[in-house]
């Protein structure tokens, strides 16, 4: 660090980082820390590299956990960031490079400490060195003001205040990845995090304004996905030493945001090229986070309200007063946005999120006469399901589940029609109905997870989603109504099956005691479970819409003696009577089931863990979860 160009192998030798992690105090006015925020070093370009510099200042950061209860440093440092974001707005309507560039780099610094104080001690030791000073020994402050609380705030207004510029850019990308790595203390901790000082400082006192704030900016910054600045556009003029202080930082910026996927070694999944914008990439996993974070016992979780409750920027409804931190944001961008980046895991996460729990989001949405332009991309994931993990999938089904709830969209997606799926590659549709292609890849999934993964749930979701359409099945494609027979037919080959293992198992039994049996009962159940959710739907369709779907008709006829051995089953007589006789509809709608946070905040740090742009982990440390999440 320093005023000359540095290397990633040359920082734990470096004067600079040592005397701010040594035994000497460093006054907040001393001109030590120009010289310190005036570094340049070629950024790190992979999950390699940033794993080198975590080594690499390693020792530093040890050290500075050691002489900082005697010199204060951390806290000196802190407030010296603090100062110059008072004048950081100025700054960049100024067009301040120098000023900008210097404050990036303190709290670049501040989060690199941060990462590994947070990794290496409580939460309530951390608070601790945020209130050391150059006193005696382990002395601190009791009536001081309190630094992390001020850091978090001032971390908020940078975020929410500051133009996004060129020579911004930089800086509001680390000041959100600096918030998450705030809260990234659950990362380390097996259980939910349920009391945390962060938590406490951001959900009341001087952060509590900014909730509301805080969102719609993250919201926007999803929204437009502002790349980069262009590595031709030089914030500071090339020196001719070529390695001095001053250099042409766009480039290296240009560099450093080259990298979308920086976690662990060995993480499973590749961020997509797609994902361009590293200010949107974070945004997106700070917003996940913080709508994420357990209620206080005292409150619920303002951040989760303010994303329950905003409105569309052409309702002019007066906001109930009972709903605090509410706001308006334009939601054909928003709408816009969400179709176009369901790509990653962390984008369909944030869909989910909204249709679930903002009751005005999922109102515009289930109006749009576009709905494709959502519903084609979360078949995408479906069908591509070997490629995608679990939770994306998952995700994926909710999502459908969530939407054929409403009678509105079961009966519009029919009336959609689509010309050459490219993606749909087991055979050419040249012309297909929106339903219909929806009906063949959930019937898809299904037939994946019967061979692959087995996923009880997975064929529970799938199946209910069909069942919430079924009543309004319109001009079923033939080749729908063939993989509806075919799959009834797969499922009854697999009953016969395990019914015949049951029986030879029992008959086994008679002549040895001591062998335990399979639970072949259990599978029984499951099948015979599933089979009944595919009589449900038949009859449903053929009692609603019969005259609609002549190619089901024609399907149920070819293949009608599937269903003789179920009409004298106890457990299918009652629904086969139904069909056989056209009795009245049989109501029945399967709704999404709430999901326990004990799935989402996992689900979440796991994308921050794999998704962050800068920030990495080192994977043995971690006690959430598996990082192999498939």
């Amino acid at each position: 660090m320093g005023s000359n160009s540095s290397r990633i192998g040359d920082l734990p030798k470096n004067e600079y980082l040592k005397k701010l992690s040594g035994t000497e105090s460093v006054s907040e006015n001393d001109p030590f820390w120009n010289q310190l925020l005036s570094f340049s070093f070629p950024a790190p370009t992979s999950s390699t590299e940033l794993k080198l510099l975590e080594e690499a200042t390693i020792s530093v950061c040890r050290s500075l956990v050691e002489n900082n209860p005697r010199t204060g440093n951390l806290g000196a440092l802190i407030k010296v960031f603090l100062s110059r974001t008072k004048e950081l707005k100025l700054s960049a309507e100024c067009q301040n490079h120098i000023f900008i560039w210097q404050t990036h780099n303190a709290l670049f610094i501040i989060c690199c400490l941060l990462k590994v104080f947070i990794s290496e001690m409580s939460e309530e030791e951390l608070q601790l060195h945020f209130t050391y000073e150059e006193k005696s020994p382990g002395s601190y402050s009791s009536d001081s003001e309190d630094l992390l609380e001020e850091l978090l705030c001032c971390l908020m207004q940078l975020i929410t205040d500051i133009p996004l510029l060129d020579i911004t850019y930089e800086i509001s990308v680390e000041a959100i990845s600096t918030m998450v790595v705030f809260l990234s203390y659950q990362l380390f901790h097996k259980e939910v995090l349920r009391q945390s000082i962060s938590h406490k400082y951001l959900m009341r006192g001087p952060c509590l304004p900014y909730t509301s704030k805080l969102v719609k900016t993250l919201l926007y910054n999803f929204i437009r996905q502002e790349k980069p600045p262009p590595p031709g556009a030089h914030v500071f003029p090339q020196q001719s030493d070529g390695g001095g202080l001053l250099y042409g930082l766009a480039s290296g910026v240009a560099r450093l945001w080259t990298v979308f996927t920086l976690g662990g070694v060995g993480s499973k999944a590749a961020t997509p090229p797609e994902l361009s914008s590293p200010l949107a990439n974070q945004s997106l996993l700070l917003l996940l986070v913080l709508a994420n974070l357990t209620d206080a016992p005292d409150a619920p979780n303002p951040y989760r309200q303010a994303i329950m409750s905003f409105k569309n920027t052409q309702d002019s409804s007066p906001f109930p007063s009972s709903i605090p931190h509410t706001f308006q944001i334009n939601f054909n961008s928003l709408y816009t946005a969400l179709c176009e980046q369901q790509t990653s895991d962390q984008a369909t996460l944030l869909l989910y999120t909204l249709l679930h729990q903002n009751s005005n989001i999922r109102t515009y949405m289930l109006a749009r006469t576009d709905m494709e332009n959502l519903v084609l991309p979360i078949l995408e994931i479906l069908y591509h399901v070997e490629e995608r993990n679990s939770h994306h999938v998952y995700m994926a089904l909710i999502i459908l589940l969530i939407l054929t709830e409403d009678d509105g969209f079961n009966r519009s997606i029919h009336e959609v029609i689509l010309k050459n799926i490219t993606w749909y590659s087991e055979r050419v549709l040249t012309e297909i109905s929106l339903g219909s292609l929806l009906i063949l890849v959930v019937i898809r999934t299904i037939q994946y997870n019967m061979t692959r993964t087995r996923d009880k749930y997975l064929h529970t979701n799938c199946l209910a989603a069909l069942a919430n359409m079924s009543a309004q099945f319109r001009s079923l494609h033939q080749y729908a109504a063939q993989r509806i027979i075919s799959l009834f037919s797969l499922l009854s080959k697999k009953h016969n099956k395990v019914l015949e293992q049951a029986t030879q198992s029992l008959r086994g039994s008679l002549s040895s005691n001591d062998v335990p049996l399979p639970d072949y009962a259990q599978d029984l159940n499951v099948i015979e479970e599933v089979i009944r959710m595919m009589l449900e739907i038949i009859n449903s369709c053929l009692t609603n819409s019969l005259h609609h779907n002549p190619n089901l008709v024609y399907a149920l006829l070819y293949k009608r003696d599937l269903f003789e051995q179920f009409r004298t089953h106890p457990s299918f007589q009652d629904i086969m009577q139904n069909i056989d006789l056209k009795f009245p509809e049989l109501k029945f709608k399967y709704v999404e089931e709430e999901q326990p946070e004990e799935f989402f905040i996992p689900y979440v740090w796991s994308l921050v863990y794999n998704s962050a742009v800068g920030l990495y982990w080192n994977p043995q440390d971690i006690q959430l979860f598996t990082m192999d999440s498939d």
